[in-house]
């Protein structure tokens, strides 16, 4: 399990602070999230917000206007969904939208702190290839979310702040809890592990481990590992939300032992996309 639901209440007032001290310019600034400005991806996470008001509080759910039969489909669908939301809120002024964030961030963080963790969740973790989640792992991937998101607008308006291991810890952790489902297909002999090394000032390791019941994230091995990656925790969220191409990820990954294993790790997305 891991803890994030304490964690919304400092991650959005570190975004509050973030917002109000941008300028006219700043909100039009592209982001690496393409298409979408600073002003854009703020909007998204007010929909973020809103939405899980409205569905968790409130028990309102609206259902796909279309037939959803397979990831693609429902990634097409989200896509569509949130493009959506983005240009019809073009006309908020950033003071209403940092007024609505702040608003709603209180509540949906209250929504966050009252969940029971070991509830199955209202919606699954599909990109960890899960049909049912629990609550900790569908709180945990929406703090994966909201820090993202958040990062980047920090990113385009060169504002650090939220690449502290106390923020960044239980998001890549929770990141990595997709690596099973990414590795789903490789075949490897019992017992074979990929040490996973993630460097953001000190270094922090998961082994991925095959067994009879398929390959499992474990924080600790005692054998050797037939494959190590070291990425450096810029590289890592870029790569695992397709902010960056596993091509582009590869000039500061150093891969070491059996290659074709290690990055098979590198196809991991841990978003909608």
């Amino acid at each position: 399990m891991i803890e994030t639901a304490s964690l919304f209440p400092l991650l959005d007032q570190e975004l509050i602070e973030l917002l109000k001290s941008l300028s006219p310019d700043d909100w039009n600034k592209k982001t690496v999230a393409k298409l979408w400005t600073v002003k854009d991806v703020a909007t998204h996470l007010l929909d973020g917000n809103l939405r899980t008001i409205s569905t968790m509080r409130d028990q309102h759910q609206v259902a796909p206007d279309r037939e959803i039969h397979s990831y693609s489909d429902l990634v097409a669908y989200l896509n569509e969904f949130n493009a959506d939301w983005v240009k019809a809120t073009r006309r908020l002024s950033p003071a209403v939208l940092i007024d609505l964030l702040e608003t709603t961030g209180k509540q949906y963080s209250e929504i966050m702190r009252t969940q029971d963790l070991d509830a199955d969740a209202i919606f699954s973790v599909a990109w960890a290839g899960e049909q049912v989640s629990k609550n900790w792992f569908h709180i945990a991937r929406e703090y994966t979310e909201k820090w993202h998101h958040q990062q980047q607008i920090r990113e385009a308006v060169n504002k650090p702040g939220i690449m502290t291991k106390t923020l960044f810890y239980p998001l890549i952790e929770t990141f990595l809890h997709g690596l099973p489902h990414t590795y789903r297909t490789t075949d490897a002999p019992n017992g074979t592990a990929v040490n996973i090394c993630i460097l953001l000032g000190e270094e922090m390791h998961w082994y991925l481990i095959k067994s009879e019941e398929g390959w499992q994230l474990k924080k600790e091995f005692t054998g050797e590992a037939s494959s190590k990656i070291h990425l450096p925790a810029d590289t890592a969220w870029k790569l695992f939300t397709k902010a960056m191409s596993p091509a582009e990820a590869l000039e500061t990954i150093s891969i070491t032992g059996n290659q074709s294993l290690g990055q098979t790790a590198l196809k991991l997305i841990a978003v909608m996309a």
